[in-house]
Parts: structure tokens; C-alpha cells; sequence
């Protein structure tokens, strides 16, 4: 494990206060504005993939002998990683405002195409499995985007003072709640009797989807335009530390990766856990007579909740010690043996209660957690390779949820 010392000069070098009055004002975050944003970021760069997997409903009934929400993960995650890994490596150089843009439009794209394929061919006939495949290069398609973006604005949220990276975490749980709650909206609308009304408000649900990541396109390109932003970014260009001479590309990184290891195998471990059950398991696996398909989008619903609920403590209580989030991680094992009792224990642990608290849990320890390990691991390196830090940390994350993927096909087996 690496000393504490180093994490406590790097949260001076990100918070040291100013007595200048100029500082002082241009260092306020008036309305909490910039906070806002990022939480809306966080909440964005992830809305398409929960959009994916929580319209699993609609997608089994158009595709009724494919595993959606563990193919969908698989090639999402995979792309993800792949890109992710290629811009670390290749293209870090290539301006992060830039990167985000793009990848912000290729979500744009890759929503469209839902609704304009039902649209212009699918016309809610199920077993068309053109465009299954159509489907699954969109959800690719999202990855690469995901890489560009979540990447990205994690990187630059890790050179800011923690509670922007908090911000950005909390909003990626936000995404799942908020995709949650549109599919339970768009669902109760239209009658859900007929074929007609479970298509019709799935594309509505596509409709507010594209729509919200329109939003996102606007105030990314306004938030770095705020003062306080501008404030924190020209400190870290006139930081001593930053104008000594720099390690060569690759040598900075593998640096950086030595001093992070541990945490980073602890965000991995969290997300292997969790993907490996969630939504997999939960949606495809789980059954309830008297709930029918509103089963998995209300434990969809759970997961999501008591996730947000998790990153969001992490604003009122940061545990401060990450060996003790490290350990909890190793902890969060026990929830296979505990998954297995609702699948083939007593009937008791079959039902909605057991599996829903279960459920619940999952998502809360996951948010929880995986949010502390996040927060603090960029600031246990110098100034100068905290994006560096920042990116390794998504590296980490969306490799644990790339082998969480493939891992919960032995649900199956």
C-alpha cells in the first residue's frame, strides 16, 4: 500500500487556499453551478448504456431467444476497455475538450438509431434480427463514445477539487435512476396490453434520452467557460510542479499505476462483483408471477437507487482511510453464495423480498465503495499525473465491469 503522506500533499496542492481577493472570487462556485454540471456530466455519460439495458423489455420482445442484457454488456464493456486503453496509450496527447465533444455525438447518434429503426423498419415485429445486429453495433458504437467521454471528464474532474470528481460519481448512479424512472413514465403512458403500447413508449423513452444528451452537448461546452473553472485550471498551469521537466509518455503512466495499483484492483473487484450480477442475473434470471415484466425494471429501479444512495454519502461521510473501502471490496464476495440462494435455495429466498433487499444491497455497497476508491486515488499521486490518474481509474473501473460481463454468463452455464 502507498503512504498516506503523499495523498495528504496532494489534497494541499488541490485545495490550498488563497488570500488574494481576486482568488477568492473567481474561486467561488456561484449557485454551485460548476458542481451542477458535473453531476448532470456524470449523470450523462452513462444515461446511454443504463438506456440500453433498462429497456430490456422492449428488446426481448423484439429478440425473445437473445440474452440482451449480457450481450449488450459484453460489447459494450469490451469496446469500451479496447478504446479507452488506445487512448491512454496512443491518443492522451488529443485535447480532452475535443475528445468529449465527439464521443458526445456518437451517443447522439447511437440513440437515434433506435427509434429510427423502428420507425423506418422494425415497426414493432418481433424477430428481426437484422436489426438485432444493427442494435448490438449501436451499443458498440456507445462504448467507443463511453471511452471518449467518461475517460475524459474524469481525467479533468481529478485535477479539480475532490467534490467535482464526487459530483461526477454521484452522477453516474444518478443516470440509472433517471433511466428508471423515464422507462417506468414512458411504460405507464401507453397501455401496455398491445404490442403497440410497449413500442410507442419505447421510443418516447429513446426521445427524452436523445434529448437530455442534447443538454449535456450544451453545458459541457459551457461549464469550462466558468469562472471558477478557469480558475482552477490556471492554478494548475502555473503549479511549480507542472513546469518541471516530464516524464516521457509511457514512463509517467506506468508510474502512475505503480503508486495506484492496489486501489485500482479494488475498484476492478467492485465492479467485477457487480456486473457479474447485475443486470444479467437480476433481469434475466429472477422471475415474479404477480409482477410480470415490471419485475426487472423494478429491480433495475432497486440497484440504481440504493447506488445513487451510496455516491451520494460519499458528500456527507468520505471514508478517509481506502485500505478499509480495499478490504470492503474483497467483502462483497459474499454476494454470489447470497445470489445462489435466490436462485436455487429454499422458495423463500426466491421471492421478491429476499431477491429485492439483495438487490438493494448490491447496489448500495457497490455506489458506496467503488465512490470512496474513485475520490481518493487520483489525489494519492503528485499534481502533475492526477488526469493521468483520473483516466487509469476508469481503466480500472471499466475493466472490472468488462470481466463482470463476461463472468455473469456462468449464471447460464
Amino acid at each position: 500500500m502507498e503512504a498516506k503522506e503523499e495523498a495528504t500533499v496532494s489534497l494541499l496542492h488541490h485545495t490550498t487556499p488563497t488570500n488574494n481577493g481576486d482568488d477568492v472570487i473567481t474561486n467561488h462556485d456561484s449557485f454551485n453551478l460548476a458542481y451542477i454540471i458535473y453531476l448532470i456530466l456524470g449523470t450523462g455519460m452513462l444515461l446511454p448504456w443504463n438506456a440500453f439495458i433498462t429497456a430490456v423489455d422492449y428488446f426481448n420482445y423484439l429478440y425473445p431467444d437473445r440474452s440482451i442484457d449480457r450481450i449488450f454488456a459484453v460489447v459494450y464493456q469490451s469496446v469500451s476497455l479496447l478504446c479507452l486503453l488506445l487512448i491512454v496509450f496512443c491518443f492522451r496527447k488529443f485535447h480532452a475538450y475535443v475528445r468529449i465533444n465527439i464521443g458526445l455525438g456518437l451517443f447522439l447518434i447511437a440513440l437515434l438509431v433506435v427509434p429510427l429503426m423502428d420507425w423506418f423498419y422494425i415497426r414493432g415485429q418481433s424477430g428481426l434480427y437484422d436489426g438485432f445486429y444493427v442494435t448490438i453495433g449501436v451499443v458498440g458504437l456507445s462504448g467507443v463514445a463511453n471511452a471518449l467521454v467518461q475517460g475524459s471528464i474524469i481525467g479533468s474532474a481529478a485535477e479539480l477539487p475532490e467534490r467535482y470528481m464526487q459530483a461526477v460519481v454521484s452522477g453516474t448512479s444518478a443516470s440509472g435512476v433517471l433511466v428508471s424512472l423515464m422507462r417506468i413514465f414512458t411504460k405507464a403512458v401507453y397501455p401496455q396490453g398491445s404490442n403497440d403500447g410497449l413500442r410507442n413508449s419505447a421510443i418516447l423513452y429513446f426521445i427524452v434520452a436523445i434529448l437530455f444528451m442534447v443538454i449535456c452537448f450544451i453545458l459541457f461546452n459551457v461549464v469550462s467557460r466558468l469562472p471558477v473553472i478557469k480558475h482552477h485550471n490556471s492554478k494548475l498551469r502555473n503549479e511549480p510542479e507542472l513546469i518541471q521537466e516530464e516524464l516521457p509518455l509511457s514512463a509517467s503512466i506506468w508510474e502512475t499505476i505503480q503508486k495506484i495499483r492496489w486501489y485500482g484492483f479494488g475498484i476492478t473487484l467492485v465492479y467485477i462483483v457487480a456486473l457479474s450480477i447485475f443486470p444479467g442475473s437480476v433481469t434475466e434470471d429472477v422471475h415474479s408471477t404477480a409482477l410480470g415484466d415490471w419485475y426487472a425494471i423494478l429491480l433495475i429501479t432497486c440497484y440504481n437507487v440504493f447506488d445513487l444512495i451510496g455516491k451520494s454519502l460519499t458528500a456527507v461521510y468520505l471514508l478517509k482511510n481506502a485500505n478499509i473501502a480495499l478490504g470492503a471490496s474483497f467483502t462483497r464476495l459474499l454476494f454470489y453464495p447470497l445470489y445462489l440462494g435466490c436462485l436455487h435455495g429454499p422458495q423463500f429466498f426466491r421471492t421478491e423480498i429476499p431477491v429485492i433487499s439483495l438487490t438493494s444491497l448490491l447496489g448500495f455497497t457497490t455506489g458506496y465503495f467503488a465512490s470512496v476508491l474513485m475520490i481518493l486515488t487520483p489525489k494519492m499521486v503528485q499534481l502533475q499525473h492526477s488526469e493521468t490518474a483520473g483516466i487509469l481509474v476508469v481503466v480500472f473501473l471499466i475493466l472490472g465491469l468488462a470481466i463482470g460481463s463476461i463472468f455473469s454468463w456462468f449464471w447460464v452455464i
